[in-house]
């Protein structure tokens, strides 16, 4: 007789395990919902791709005539001040003059040096260009992008066992008797300065005075062509991300947005200080990754390069479901009605130091003068901050091609901080003209960046 008890079991699944796996289905499913939902009001990746159709795909670089007139002032102005060469390394000076930056050729303590010397042709001033590299890389240091006929070009080797300031000083032209003058680029590193004015014991090596800056600090049409193109797609890519920007975004993520919309844009090397509610009362601070919240501004200061120039464009902005306290939103329309006065007042002839002081005033008379911590402005180029400078004291005279940023700010620490920044040049006529002209200028609002 068969024990009905031993036979084959019938499976069954315990009431309390399918209660709660059904549980977790529920949750999951919502949560997906919502994961979804939050998606797509708030993606992570917004796509800028259409940025790139501005312009600058189409703005050209700076052509070999411009570098060749560049050097043919140069070469006029050493004579006119009876020096006898001006010495670069990689940077700044010698992109603009001879199209090598720190991007092409990163320094050492291994000098390579660029020395354009005056010399006379034909009875006519003409520039003649040497280059003192490391004989170990020549080779290399010759297929540099240098816009000077490459037949023309004075190549100086020196092994390593050579001194090369003595070597350099083969390649000066005119004779450098007692009282000589060898300018140098004024950011030149000290122990290279050191070498030639040891190797040139007759001679004085001093920074390159004002006439050599000023050759760079006015702005070629083309130039102004590129920093247009430039700042106008900066501040089209703060724009955007404006429109995605939501309350409860962290610095950070908003910070990436931006790093994302410029590069998308056809920049490079571009990146924005992104600071929320009174981390922007510290002007170059870090940041904490803060969260947006309904009451605070959010101000982005932008940068990024196109062709080797910089743009240079803060905003401080709100969302429309922001809830800004009214005493900021004072702040922000004195700020604001400065930086207009400002470019009013900005014209040839004028004192950058007097703009200075002319923005100063304005925020004393609105009781935020000692709110307002530096400069008001620098000039903007091949460098992000580049002379001269609006900034009081200074007697540098505003000339046509000159072209500045205009970024007055109030921070009251703890509580809120306000930038809104411009860049301008002086045109032909001896006027202030937007570099974002092209794309309506000035913020009109918090809202209209």
């Amino acid at each position: 007789m068969t024990n009905e008890k031993s036979g084959p079991a019938t499976p069954r699944q315990p009431q309390a395990q399918s209660h709660w796996r059904r549980v977790v289905a529920v949750v999951l499913l919502v949560y997906l919902a919502f994961s979804s939902l939050s998606l797509s009001s708030h993606p992570t990746s917004p796509d800028y791709s259409h940025l790139a159709d501005y312009c600058t795909s189409s703005v050209s670089p700076i052509s070999a005539n411009e570098y060749s007139a560049r050097q043919e002032s140069l070469g006029s102005v050493l004579h006119s001040l009876n020096a006898s060469a001006y010495i670069a390394e990689p940077g700044p000076n010698a992109f603009f003059f001879a199209n090598v930056s720190t991007t092409q050729w990163f320094l050492s303590e291994r000098p390579l040096l660029f020395i354009i010397s005056p010399e006379f042709i034909d009875e006519e001033i003409h520039p003649k260009l040497s280059v003192l590299a490391p004989k170990f890389e020549a080779t290399r240091a010759k297929l540099l992008p240098i816009p000077f006929p490459k037949h023309k070009i004075n190549w100086i080797e020196w092994p390593e066992e050579a001194n090369p300031y003595e070597l350099s000083c083969y390649c000066i032209i005119r004779p450098t008797e007692e009282g000589g003058k060898v300018f140098v680029d004024g950011a030149m590193r000290h122990f290279i300065v050191d070498g030639l004015q040891k190797a040139l014991p007759e001679s004085t090596v001093l920074a390159a005075p004002a006439e050599v800056k000023q050759l760079r600090e006015k702005k070629s049409k083309a130039e102004l062509e590129i920093l247009k193109c430039a700042h106008e797609t900066t501040l089209l890519s703060i724009r955007e991300v404006h429109k995605h920007l939501y309350i409860g975004i962290r610095e950070s993520e908003a910070r990436k947005m931006m790093a994302s919309a410029l590069t998308a844009a056809g920049l490079t090397d571009g990146g924005c200080l992104t600071l929320f509610g009174e981390n922007a009362a510290l002007p170059h601070g870090s940041g904490s990754d803060r969260v947006l919240t309904q009451g605070d501004f959010a101000l982005f200061d932008c940068t990024a390069s196109l062709l080797g120039y910089r743009s240079d464009i803060t905003r401080t902005v709100a969302l429309p479901d922001t809830i800004i306290p009214e005493d900021h939103l004072t702040i922000w329309m004195r700020v604001r009605t400065v930086q207009d006065l400002v470019y009013a007042s900005a014209k040839e002839g004028v004192l950058t130091g007097d703009l200075d002081q002319l923005a100063r005033k304005a925020l004393t008379d609105g009781r935020y003068g000692q709110y307002f911590t530096h400069r008001l402005g620098h000039g903007i180029g091949i460098e992000g901050h580049e002379s001269p400078y609006l900034v009081g004291g200074s007697k540098d005279v505003i000339k046509t091609g000159n072209a500045f940023s205009n970024e007055p700010g109030v921070y009251i620490e703890g509580k809120v901080g306000v930038r809104l920044e411009d860049c301008f040049y002086i045109d032909e006529d001896g006027k202030a003209v937007f570099l974002t002209q092209g794309v309506g200028g000035m913020a009109s609002s918090p809202l209209r960046p």
